[in-house]
Formats: structure tokens, C-alpha cells, sequence
């Protein structure tokens, strides 16, 4: 699990300092990328509102037949607004997104974020951008291609492992730094200033 817990200053300021180095000592940009959450997901809270004011207006009728239309639609609409604004804080409303919908989002924001940082101007340079989305517990290194068919085989596996190793025990600062310092040692390697 990744840590929700931001950043300190101090912590920025290690992660800031590793990356210029790296980027001093090389001739490639190392980017970074963390962000609470990849999207907002509005109409999954909506969704689920609504069906739970239709399961509990249908329960309430089936309890009692004698209910008017009038009062039933009333607790609906309560219902619906209740659920609505309940289902809206974020930790329930990431609960209620199916996974795979979580891990498609943050994957799709990683690559805009990495064409992004790619299309910003001046020469083209070898660059590497880590990524975290703390929301969607995922974390994703996105190289360019001559960077990324430079590495051993295995080397972006080893990357990626020790990086949600580190997040996931709730480090998320060593994780980063653990990422910047391996993608620092292939970039020296492969791409030296």
C-alpha cells in the first residue's frame, strides 16, 4: 500500500538534490511524478448513490406496501443525496472504483506525464520519469526507448520491484530515492554528460 502520507520539506529537498545530481552527472533528465490521485472518478460516487436510494426506496416499499408515491420518491431523493455526499470522500469514493479502472487511469496519466515532460521544448534528451500515484497504490518508471533497450535484461524489473517494495512499506521518500539512485547508475552508464 502507498503511503498517503505527503512529502515533508526535508524530504523534498533530498529528492530534489538526487535528482540535479543525476542530471548534472548525465546527459539525460530524470523526472518525477507523484500525485494523490490520477483522476477524480465523479460518476462512480453518483452511480453507487443512486442504486443504493433505488435498493432502499425498493426495501421500504416491499416492507411496507401502504407507503405512498409521494413519500417514496421523498426518501429516495434523501437517500440519494445522502449517499451522494457520503460516497464523494475520497477514500470511499476510491473504494468504489474497480480496480482495474484505478490502475488504467494512473497508467494513462504516467504516459501523458511522460509525453508531457518529453514535448517541453529544446533538444531531445534521453529521459526517465518515475511515477506515483498514491490514490491508486501504483507506481510505474517510463524510459525512452533508446534508454530503455540500452538496460540488462531485468534491470527495469529490479527498478520497478525495489521501488513498490519501498512504497508499499510506507516509504515513500527511500522509494523515490531508491528509484532516482538506480535510474542515476544506468543513466551514468548509458548516457554519461
Amino acid at each position: 500500500m502507498v503511503s498517503s502520507r505527503p512529502l515533508t520539506r526535508e524530504e523534498h529537498q533530498r529528492i530534489y538534490a538526487a535528482i540535479a545530481e543525476v542530471e548534472r552527472a548525465t546527459a539525460a533528465d530524470l523526472d518525477l511524478v507523484v500525485v494523490r490521485v490520477s483522476d477524480r472518478y465523479a460518476l462512480y460516487p453518483l452511480v453507487w448513490a443512486a442504486v443504493t436510494a433505488f435498493a432502499a426506496t425498493l426495501i421500504v416499499v416491499l416492507l411496507r406496501p401502504a407507503i405512498s408515491a409521494r413519500v417514496a420518491l421523498v426518501f429516495q431523493f434523501a437517500i440519494l443525496i445522502a449517499a451522494t455526499l457520503i460516497f464523494d470522500l475520497m477514500p470511499i469514493r476510491l473504494a468504489l472504483v474497480p480496480r482495474r479502472v484505478k490502475r488504467a487511469h494512473a497508467r494513462q496519466l504516467a504516459h501523458r506525464e511522460f509525453a508531457a515532460q518529453y514535448a517541453r521544448g529544446g533538444p531531445p534528451r534521453k529521459r526517465i520519469l518515475l511515477f506515483a500515484s498514491l490514490g491508486e497504490h501504483y507506481v510505474e518508471i517510463i524510459a525512452d526507448h533508446e534508454t530503455y533497450a540500452a538496460a540488462a535484461p531485468g534491470v527495469w524489473e529490479k527498478m520497478v520491484d525495489d521501488f513498490v517494495s519501498a512504497v508499499g512499506a510506507g516509504r515513500l521518500a527511500d522509494g523515490i530515492l531508491t528509484a532516482i539512485e538506480a535510474s542515476g547508475a544506468l543513466l551514468r552508464t548509458r548516457h554519461p554528460a
